[in-house]
């Protein structure tokens, strides 16, 4: 369901990106940059987060770690990690395939600077064994993000 969503996603707002699904996981950033063939810093991962009521996405850099400081003073609150039940209830995707495509809902999208260093970064696709190469400048337009600084 969740790799259909992304899809379907796609199909709609940009037909000419390909889901590469691969036949070995790339649930985590190093298998990811192992199966696609990037450097880990390049895959870019979503963390699903909560600030009072409000549950967010921010993309950043594989190897970028958030920075509580930066993210309470851009939120103005200390940001709580999902587990991965709520994860799939917010996201219709599980832990390992969360992106910013195809969502059940809309959702606030961040992402991070640490992006910026790359032309082009690979995303997970609603799947643990499924992503996109995709430009960083159009991951934020596509998915209406809002670029921040909160990670390391």
């Amino acid at each position: 369901m969740s790799l259909e969503s992304v899809r379907a996603f796609l199909r709609a707002r940009a037909p000419d990106i390909d889901i590469i699904e691969t036949t070995e996981s790339s649930s985590t950033v190093a298998l990811a940059a192992e199966a696609h063939g990037v450097e880990p810093a390049q895959i870019a991962k979503t963390i699903c987060l909560r600030v009072g009521e409000q549950m967010m996405l921010v993309v950043a850099c594989g190897t970028a770690r958030l920075d509580n400081r930066k993210f309470k003073d851009t939120f103005g609150a200390k940001g709580r990690m999902l587990d991965a039940e709520e994860v799939v209830a917010v996201t219709s995707h599980p832990v390992g395939g969360v992106c910013p495509f195809g969502l059940p809902s809309p959702l606030p999208i961040y992402c991070d600077v640490s992006l910026k260093r790359f032309d082009e970064v690979v995303p997970a696709a609603g799947s643990t064994n499924s992503a996109v190469r995709i430009g960083t400048g159009r991951l934020a337009e596509l998915t209406g993000a809002s670029w921040v600084d909160v990670c390391q």
